[in-house]
This record gives structure tokens, C-alpha cells and sequence, in this order.
């Protein structure tokens, strides 16, 4: 993977460099600060930026949401020395898809990279192939198909690109058919509308209509489809509002790929 490093403190960058070439990794180019990195980062399109969280005068996280916006498929993993679960969460939320921890300890920096990179290959696998949203998928139903679901077929609502490639290759792997992808909580339910499918992944934290304010239109539009939200925060707010507007459970981020097959083999399992 291209690798960019973000960090304030030129030792830690050296031992990030050498934990990352020492993987097999190339780091392309490192900033002490924020400055000139997003010009970069839409330049030259590495893979991977790690991030520092605490840089004087410059706050990780508000860098981290311009990534998003900007270079919305490069995995962003957050260096930071704060233990507070509230913090991963929120910069989860915002589009982190790894973290690292100060004082380094190789062995989880290595884990966290080879997570990572695992999961690069299978939004690469998800990019392979177009949305399946064609003639056979969106024909318009008979009346005695009205408003039932299309079996195994699914829908991604989240604004993360790299999410949303990461979900349909992960469903895919399991024979889940992706029908529709949307960025937002207003063109999720347009989607919805149109596809009735039997899975939407939701994400919670999306700029405009939230997910938990687009969950009841969702689940009026196709009463038969199974939502899963999709979050950082999993606190006990989050979770009852999503059970109480119709969800029937959720994804933590970061995207783990092995949790969300199993669930998904569980949820909406192949017939024999």
C-alpha cells in the first residue's frame, strides 16, 4: 500500500515509516502538520493516510472530515494516545477506518495494517463490478409482487465511499446481490423506493438526513426489508433508537469483514 504519515513528532514518523517499510509498504511522503495534505492526498491518491489525532493548532479530527469529503476512498487510520472509547467512535462516525495507539506497539501496528489492507482487497473486489441495478433487478413488479422484497438482494445508505465498496464486496462474497448504493439518507429511501430490497445497511452518521431520521421512511417504503445500522457509537441512545425505528441490529465501526459475514449468514441464509 501508498502510505502517507501525518505526525507532528519526527521520531514517531521515522518508527511508523519503518514499521510500514518493514511490511512491505511503501510511504510516499510524511507531514509534520496538516498543511498541503489534502492538496497531496487528491494529487496522488495514496492508499492509506495515518493521522495524527493532537497536532498544535490543528485538530486531526476536522482534517479527517475534509478527507472524507475530498479523497472519500482513502482509508484514513488515526495515531492517537487517548484511551477514551467516545473519541475512536466519533472519528469512526467521521470516516476513520483504523486506529493506532500511542506509546507504538508493533505488533498491533502491524495487525492494524494487515486489517486494513485486507479490507482495501475486498472493496477492490466490490469495485470490479457495476452496481446490479439492471433491467432484470428493477423491472417493475406484477401485482402479486407488489411491495415484496427481492430475495438476497441489498442496499448500502453511507456517505464513505471506501464503506460502501467494502460492504458490497463483503455481501457479495456471500451471494447477496447489491442493488443500490446512496450516499445520503434522503437518496437511501428514493433507493429503497425503487428496489425493495431484502437487506439495507444504514449508516447512522451521515451529513443532512441522519440515519436514524431516515430509518422509519426506509422501513415504511419496504416494510419487509431488514435494516442494519451502521456506526461507531454504540451507545445505549444509538441502540435503542435504531430498535425502535425498525432496525434489527448493527454493524460497529471499523468494518471488521469476518463479523459482518457471519451475521449476514445468519440473517439472510442461502437456500440448501
Amino acid at each position: 500500500m501508498k502510505i502517507v504519515i501525518v505526525d507532528d513528532d519526527k521520531a514517531m514518523r521515522g518508527l511508523l515509516r519503518a514499521l510500514c517499510e518493514g511490511e512491505g509498504h511503501e510511504v510516499v511522503v510524511e507531514f509534520g502538520n496538516g498543511v498541503g495534505l489534502l492538496d497531496y492526498v487528491t494529487a496522488h491518491h495514496p492508499d492509506v493516510v495515518c493521522l495524527d489525532f493532537n497536532m498544535p493548532g490543528e485538530d486531526g479530527l476536522e482534517l479527517l472530515v475534509q478527507l472524507n469529503l475530498m479523497a472519500n476512498e482513502v482509508d484514513v487510520i488515526m495515531i492517537s494516545g487517548s484511551e477514551n472509547t467516545d473519541l475512536k467512535g466519533h472519528a469512526a462516525d467521521m470516516g476513520a477506518t483504523g486506529f493506532i495507539h500511542k506509546p507504538f506497539d508493533q505488533a498491533a501496528i502491524i495487525a492494524e495494517l494487515k486489517a486494513i489492507e485486507g479490507t482495501r482487497n475486498i472493496a477492490a473486489k466490490g469495485a470490479e463490478t457495476p452496481v446490479a441495478q439492471d433491467q432484470e433487478a428493477l423491472k417493475v413488479q406484477t401485482p402479486d409482487q407488489a411491495n415484496t422484497v427481492r430475495p438476497r438482494t441489498a442496499v448500502i445508505v453511507d456517505d464513505s465511499g471506501s464503506i460502501r465498496l467494502l460492504l458490497k464486496g463483503i455481501l457479495e462474497a456471500v451471494g447477496i446481490k447489491v442493488i443500490g448504493l446512496a450516499a445520503n439518507g434522503k437518496e437511501g429511501i428514493e433507493v429503497v423506493k425503487k428496489t425493495l430490497p431484502a437487506l439495507v445497511c444504514l449508516d447512522v452518521d451521515m451529513p443532512g438526513m441522519t440515519g436514524i431520521e431516515a430509518l422509519p421512511h426506509v422501513c415504511a417504503s419496504s416494510p419487509e426489508t431488514k435494516v442494519v445500522m451502521i456506526t461507531g457509537n454504540a451507545s445505549r441512545t444509538i441502540v435503542q433508537a435504531a430498535v425502535a425505528g425498525g432496525a434489527i441490529g448493527y454493524f460497529l465501526k471499523p468494518i471488521r469483514p469476518a463479523k459482518v459475514e457471519e451475521f449476514m449468514k445468519k440473517l439472510l441464509p442461502q437456500q440448501p
